[in-house]
């Protein structure tokens, strides 16, 4: 037990500088002119090399921003290296991780004859940049999750939390878990990850019986478990949806719960974020029997693979969203169109196969990707409803 409340310690005093990070994300408004979403896409010649620009966060001084621009830029190139006779010619800018620099970059990257961009990864940086250039109907794919940012000519294909509630909320129905608890951290991801849990659990056909919140910090987790605990009996809730990440606040609530009688599983708990980064997560006693989502992990692992032997380093876990944007770019150049890259291309229903699985892009700048149902048991990841093959499939 003292191992695990000195986990979640750590992992709560590590996450201090990383809230307020999101403090400032989550806040954002799209700032995108109106006139209908997404850009028409400038025509391009299917016949020739498509340029596309990457726009990365090197030159920002930070070794992580470093990594995770090299990361992104042999993701990309692997996936162009998959596309057979489409040409794609790639241009790498640096953003340094600012919006300023991402606008100038982004204004840059069009004038030299960019077709759409791919990046940034910041929310605001995303923001900046897609305003620059909407006035020339150039879309932009950002490695951002924030869908604040999203509309207009800005996509974002990193994972958001309301896919997620989605896929989980119809899940839990479906298991016979359908009066739904909601507990979240006392901040804005917290407050963010509430709303699209209700909405996902309202759309599936459940209830949210109650909501409940904590004070980030370990006192303000003790102090509410009991509490929690003590409300989720009386309402009668059959599952416990936490929006707690595992760099975060999930080691310690998910057991001050389990410490206050609630567990699966005739309680279920379902977590908003993957609770199988790091691994050492999948050993603490509190996590045993969560359900959560995740990419097709067969998928992504063969992606692991290739990318290791290719470049003699794991990607980074963000990685896979360049390839993603490279293989949908790619699927719709080789159809010929020469506005290939417009709006009404880029979000298709059917959507597009990457690295993690089928994922579309919406007329909102959002998007949906196929995830799977894991659950961690007996500390180990198990799969107990497979990511779906097409949308309209199982677990959609």
């Amino acid at each position: 037990m003292l191992s695990v409340f000195d986990l979640a310690r750590k992992s709560l005093a590590r996450t201090a500088a990383r809230a307020a990070a999101i403090v400032t994300t989550v806040a954002l408004a799209a700032c995108v002119p109106a006139g209908g979403p997404g850009g028409s896409g400038p025509k391009i010649d299917t016949n020739a090399a498509v340029p596309v620009a990457l726009l990365v966060p090197s030159g920002s001084g930070q070794a992580s921003d470093e990594l995770l621009a090299r990361s992104l830029q042999n993701a990309a190139r692997l996936a162009i290296s998959d596309l057979g006779n489409v040409k794609i010619d790639l241009r790498v800018y640096s953003t340094a991780g600012q919006p300023a620099q991402a606008q100038a970059m982004a204004i840059k990257a069009v004038d030299e004859g960019a077709k759409i961009i791919l990046g940034p990864v910041y929310a605001q940086e995303a923001n900046a940049a897609g305003v620059a250039v909407a006035g020339r109907g150039v879309n932009l794919l950002s490695f951002s999750n924030n869908t604040d940012i999203a509309g207009g000519n800005v996509f974002v294909l990193g994972p958001t939390f309301q896919n997620t509630a989605d896929r989980l909320g119809r899940y839990a129905v479906r298991a016979g878990k359908s009066r739904v608890m909601v507990v979240s951290d006392q901040n804005l991801a917290g407050s963010a990850g509430n709303t699209a849990i209700q909405r996902g659990v309202s759309a599936a056909g459940g209830q949210v019986v109650a909501s409940r919140s904590y004070e980030f910090s370990q006192n303000g987790i003790l102090g509410a478990g009991p509490g929690i605990a003590a409300e989720a009996k009386a309402t009668g809730a059959q599952a416990i949806f936490l929006t707690a990440d595992t760099a975060g606040a999930l080691p310690l609530i998910s057991q001050v719960l389990r410490d206050n009688g609630v567990a699966p599983p005739t309680t279920a708990f379902l977590g908003l974020t993957r609770w199988d980064i790091p691994s050492a997560t999948l050993a603490l006693p509190g996590v045993q029997g969560g359900w959560f989502a995740l990419p097709d992990p067969n998928l992504y692992g063969q992606f692991q693979t290739r990318y290791q032997t290719a470049f003699s380093e794991q990607p980074h876990p963000i990685a896979g969203l360049a390839y993603d944007g490279i293989a949908a770019i790619g699927a719709l150049v080789k159809r010929g169109n020469t506005h290939a890259l417009g709006a009404s291309a880029l979000t298709q229903g059917s959507g597009f196969v990457g690295v993690s699985g089928i994922f579309r892009l919406k007329s909102d700048g959002t998007n949906e990707r196929g995830l799977a149902i894991a659950s961690i048991q007996n500390s180990q990841l198990v799969v107990l409803d497979p990511a779906p093959r097409s949308f309209g499939g199982a677990g959609f």
